[in-house]
């Protein structure tokens, strides 16, 4: 017998009502109802969420594409499943199970980017925190098909941000995985941004792919953290006098493979194809508010340069990035913080001084 829920009228949530208005934190925001959820969706009660640099963006309002308003943001959520649609067939997952709310809350299933496996890319695609509300509240609607189980022997809030840290957003949580594959064992990646939410993520997957790693950011908890997780050398970007050269030189005087880009600002981009070697490959994965990819054309075509963006992870990518989570061979470190501290934490993020990954706690 599936497990019975109370479910409250209202909730505390945190709601952009315009891009210039204040955050505001309220505690009387509506519950949608089991009588109300459509078929095929479910309710989700939220034990925590973490905080993504997509989020800052959406509160800010400054990607070509924009954010519905008013707008719950938030797209790493973790939680049970407290009610399911009436009328829902063949449901994944039911009433009391643990499942993680990604950044696709849903996709058609049927279009052509979809039938051919790209389903983050749906042309009907929903995206949470960004086309419907997300998960920086006490509930949340997703859908039964595009909920992530979450498996025994990782906790909600490492979860939470394994199912962004997508690999592919950036390195998400599958976003990452994606991002790393198709490299030789023994291979250099370089990862702009490593210090960072996506980026810390990101050393831990290429170091358990056996890929050598170049962290690229700065400060000195930055370089304690990527160092610790495995990566081989660390160049500090504000300090450094000659980006170019201080990579060449330490990945064997050739340049790395691959670069993976998971700082959200342009210059990130700037001289990736400069730093890589013969044949390298350039992963576009953090997404800047405005800005073009430069890359000279020549050097581009004489090294024979691939370049290749990578979104997020899709269901199948999640499923894995949890799995190899949850065997301990990446680990995600957090601040847990209260709804509250979500402002602050996107003054941290703009101004680049997050470390790891900020998790709010829903149940303060």
């Amino acid at each position: 017998m599936a497990p019975q829920f109370q479910i409250p009228k209202v909730q505390k949530a945190a709601i952009v009502e315009t891009t210039d208005a204040p955050l505001k934190v309220v505690d009387n925001h509506p519950v949608k109802q089991p009588e109300e959820l459509a078929p095929g969706e479910c309710l989700v009660q939220l034990d925590c969420s973490g905080v993504c640099h997509t989020d800052l963006h959406a509160r800010q309002g400054d990607w070509p594409l924009q954010a519905k308003l008013p707008l719950i943001g938030g797209h790493e959520g973790v939680g049970r499943i407290v009610a399911i649609g009436a009328h829902t067939q063949n449901s994944p997952v039911q009433v009391g199970d643990r499942v993680g709310i990604k950044w696709l809350a849903y996709s058609c299933l049927d279009c052509e980017p979809c039938r051919k496996g790209l389903e983050q890319s749906c042309l009907k695609g929903k995206y949470s925190g960004f086309t419907v509300d997300g998960t920086f509240s006490q509930y949340v609607v997703s859908w039964v098909t595009h909920v992530t189980p979450i498996p025994d022997g990782i906790e909600s809030a490492e979860a939470a941000s394994i199912l962004c840290a997508r690999m592919g957003h950036r390195v998400s949580p599958s976003t990452v995985p994606s991002s790393t594959r198709g490299r030789t064992i023994g291979d250099w990646i370089v990862l702009p941004g490593a210090g960072g939410g996506l980026g810390h993520l990101a050393v831990q997957y290429a170091v358990a792919m056996g890929l050598r790693v170049v962290a690229v950011d700065t400060g000195a908890e930055k370089k304690e953290l990527c160092m610790k997780l495995g990566a081989e050398k660390w160049v500090d970007f504000k300090e450094t006098k000659d980006l170019v050269k201080d990579i060449v030189e330490a990945t064997d005087g050739l340049g790395a493979h691959a670069a993976v880009v998971t700082a959200a600002t342009g210059a990130a981009y700037a001289q990736a194809i400069d730093y890589l070697r013969m044949g390298g490959t350039l992963m576009v994965v953090g997404l800047p508010a405005r800005a073009s990819l430069s890359a000279d054309i020549f050097f581009t075509v004489t090294k024979s340069i691939t370049i290749v963006g990578s979104y997020v992870g899709n269901r199948q990518d999640a499923r894995e990035a949890l799995d190899i989570a949850a065997r301990g061979k990446v680990k995600c470190y957090y601040q847990l913080k209260p709804l509250s501290a979500l402002a602050e934490t996107y003054e941290g993020l703009a101004e680049g001084k997050v470390v790891g990954r900020v998790v709010l706690n829903m149940k303060e």
